[in-house]
């Protein structure tokens, strides 16, 4: 078999999904191709990174929405297309605000914190960390903490991002900072 017949004969399978607010599809991509490949390749979304490719290092997290309100980090890079069809997904691209134009008018609070807090330096690792730290304020929401459970809470939806170039402080102190910023998200003390 040559390449060319073995490029053809590929199996494509419809994929459709919600992103960023937008009803994508359906369109037919191969089986087996990556979450992240489709959304870099298909629909121009370059934001999630590819770090590792192995699903450790968290840059290519995306945000899953589910039908009761919960949302939770799904990994691009070792999730195929097709097991986010028919789920709502939010990439980086879809936190700050935009006029009709598409130009950024306002960023989330929580880019906004990382920015105030200069929280990275190469920036490759950030989407990772703006997504992961947009789920912990959408739970915080739903379930306040106690204050003294605030870096524990922290480290646990940060853990397992990796970041090679700020030693990850700027970030734990931007996400503390945004948390006790955001009325709800703390227990008043009883």
């Amino acid at each position: 078999m040559t390449a060319i017949q073995s490029a053809a004969s590929i199996e494509s399978r419809a994929l459709s999904m919600t992103i960023n607010g937008k009803k994508i599809g359906p369109m037919q991509v191969p089986a087996g191709l990556s979450m992240i490949d489709f959304l870099h390749e298909y629909l121009g979304l370059t934001g999630s990174r590819l770090g590792c490719g192995q699903g450790i290092c968290h840059a290519c997290v995306v945000i899953v929405d589910h039908a009761d309100g919960t949302s939770e980090e799904a990994r691009t890079c070792i999730n195929g297309a097709h097991f986010f069809d028919g789920k709502s997904v939010r990439t980086v691209e879809g936190h700050a605000k935009r006029n009709e134009q598409g130009d950024v008018v306002e960023m989330s609070t929580v880019q906004q914190k990382f920015l105030e807090h200069f929280s990275f330096q190469c920036g490759y690792c950030t989407p990772g960390f703006v997504n992961a730290t947009t789920v912990l304020i959408e739970r915080l929401r739903r379930n306040p903490i106690a204050k003294d459970q605030i870096e524990a809470t922290i480290m646990d939806a940060l853990n397992e991002h990796i970041c090679r170039c700020t030693g990850y402080v700027r970030y734990y102190e931007a996400v503390k900072d945004l948390v006790l910023a955001t009325p709800g998200l703390v227990k008043d003390a009883a």
